[in-house]
């Protein structure tokens, strides 16, 4: 069939594709009930969900931290220039790109658990010893030493969601890790207003304390991952604790089975990529879409999460209230970006959000440009600061769960993961550069460089969603959805629902239709007749074509 299925593809290249590229079949039990499932899946939650999310709040609190540490007179008692300040936040996103692959090399090698653990110590400590920096030299080797600290700590994070979780629930959990980085870049703002007022304890600035609490924060936040993060189905324990087990057998057996009953080929053991992989990911146009969309809505929100507390002082509010104030739409950000992924994820609205959230993106860099001009009116002005804050963000994962639509293997995804992560720290290489000292107060180049680049990043998204209405009018008019598959562990006699993995929205064949009447038939015969909650031994087969 891998044949058949290639001479389809080639046949009709704009077919939506299956989740994986050769055909598998494989019968596997589900042999416990919907609520031991419900409670497996509870204590997953309470236990991965809230840890990754806070290496993500740390990881965003040392990333973003200087920007508050602006208000405080950083450049002067560093010594440093504007463009200087610049050319560091550069290094910062190159030191992140050149290691992005190499972290996550290690990461395979030796589990996330612990490579995730060592990572947020290691930036921890940049981040504490960044407080005793002086001159440029310094700077520059602090910020390039963070971001190759930093790298690889977000695709870890997104890999090991992937690793415990189905492909449907992914998405979620990918969407709350994300807002780890929103709270982070809000609470960052808010806590330096406080901790920036600890100027002249033991005779050191604001800044220095800054840089060292939030740097002793991430290190307690590296022992919490070292205590509490599993590593994997294969070694379910902790770094710090390798004789304690988090999940009991029978929860183990239950979150793997359901794992690879969504997606076997997380059974298989890993291999290394071929070059066919990479051709095959490269070669997807639809993939450098999705990267460049990522690559022009990231530039413009790096820049202003940068300089958002400098701009709103510069309307005339106090340094440190500044930074307060520049904390409002960060904070209004994450109720906007979780109404935005939940009409994503359970309408299955992928483009449309994308499209409407980089819109809004874009307006609120219009209103920056065209309030820039007003004199006074600061109230005016900073109402276009939180307008930019409240829609710049979340169109990044957004985008994300909308490219893996496009993958067709699990190889291609994860080449796929990498290129739009390493899309937008290169597009905070650029993006360092917007804000000039020489277009300052007003920085009217800056809000219109902001306007062209965020203009091209819709006009994409317009062109791939077009190209989503053509696939779906060509393949019937159904809307594709990732790892569409029947995920409920309850079936009704006479009311039976079958699916087959992939086979919604994809080029369907004569063997595929007797591939459902297979599952049909097996899963009738096997149900257990009688009514209300009992356990049941149902077989299922998954086809992945």
């Amino acid at each position: 069939m891998s044949s058949q299925n290639s001479e389809i593809n080639k046949a009709d290249p704009d077919a939506f594709p299956s989740p994986h590229d050769d055909e598998v079949g494989i019968v596997l039990d589900r042999d416990w009930t919907p609520e031991e499932e419900k409670r497996a899946k509870r204590k997953l939650d309470l236990i991965i969900m809230p840890i990754l999310t806070l290496g993500f709040f740390c990881l965003q609190l040392d990333r973003g931290n200087i920007a508050n540490a602006l208000t405080d007179r950083f450049l002067r008692y560093v010594g440093l220039t504007q463009h200087q300040f610049n050319v560091g936040q550069q290094m910062l996103s190159l030191g992140i790109v050149l290691f992005e692959i190499p972290s996550n090399m290690i990461l395979y090698r030796v589990g996330p658990g612990r490579w995730l653990t060592l990572q947020l110590f290691l930036f921890g400590f940049v981040s504490l010893f960044q407080a005793f920096q002086h001159g440029y030299g310094a700077f520059i080797a602090t910020r390039l030493l963070l971001g190759c600290t930093e790298s690889g700590f977000i695709p870890g994070g997104l890999y090991t969601l992937s690793t415990w979780y189905t492909r449907t629930e992914t998405a979620k959990r990918v969407m709350i890790f994300y807002f780890g980085n929103q709270i982070g870049q809000a609470s960052s703002k808010l806590l330096a207003y406080g901790i920036l007022h600890m100027r002249g304890i033991g005779g050191k600035p604001g800044w220095f304390w800054l840089f060292a609490l939030m740097g002793v924060f991430t290190i307690l936040g590296g022992f919490i991952f070292g205590l509490f993060l599993p590593d994997s189905f294969k070694n379910p324990h902790s770094t710090f604790l390798p004789k304690r087990q988090w999940f009991t057998e029978r929860e183990l057996h239950i979150l793997q089975t359901r794992v690879l009953l969504d997606d076997p080929m997380k059974g298989k053991k890993k291999k290394s990529l071929g070059l066919g992989a990479f051709k095959q990911a490269f070669g997807n146009w639809r993939l450098w879409m999705h990267f460049l969309i990522t690559f022009c809505n990231n530039g413009p929100q790096r820049a202003f999460d940068t300089y958002s507390p400098s701009i709103v002082n510069g309307f005339g509010f106090a340094a440190l209230t500044s930074n307060a104030l520049a904390s409002v739409g960060l904070f209004l950000q994450v109720p906007v970006s979780f109404s935005f992924s939940f009409v994503s994820d359970r309408f299955n609205r992928r483009g449309e959000t994308v499209v409407l959230g980089l819109s809004m993106h874009l307006l609120g860099y219009i209103f920056n440009r065209v309030f820039t001009e007003l004199n006074g009116k600061r109230g005016v002005k900073y109402f276009g600061v939180v307008w930019t804050q409240t829609f710049g963000t979340f169109s990044h994962p957004l985008n994300i769960a909308w490219m893996l639509l496009s993958c067709r293997n699990s190889e291609e995804r994860a080449l796929a993961m990498a290129m739009v992560i390493m899309g937008a720290n290169l597009a905070g290489i650029y993006g360092a550069q917007f804000f000039q000292a020489d277009d300052r107060p007003r920085y009217r180049r800056a809000f219109s460089v902001a306007c062209a680049v965020l203009a091209v990043g819709v006009c994409l998204a317009i062109a791939r969603y077009i190209d989503d209405l053509f696939r779906r009018r060509k393949n019937g008019g159904k809307r594709f959805q990732e790892g569409t598959r029947t995920s409920e562990s309850e079936f009704e006699v006479g009311d039976l629902k079958t699916s087959v993995g992939g086979l919604e929205g994809s080029t369907t064949t004569s063997l595929a239709a007797r591939k459902v009447d297979e599952i049909a038939t097996t899963l009738a015969s096997t149900l257990e007749p009688g009514g209300g909650p009992r356990a049941w031994k149902q077989k299922e087969i998954v086809v992945v074509t």
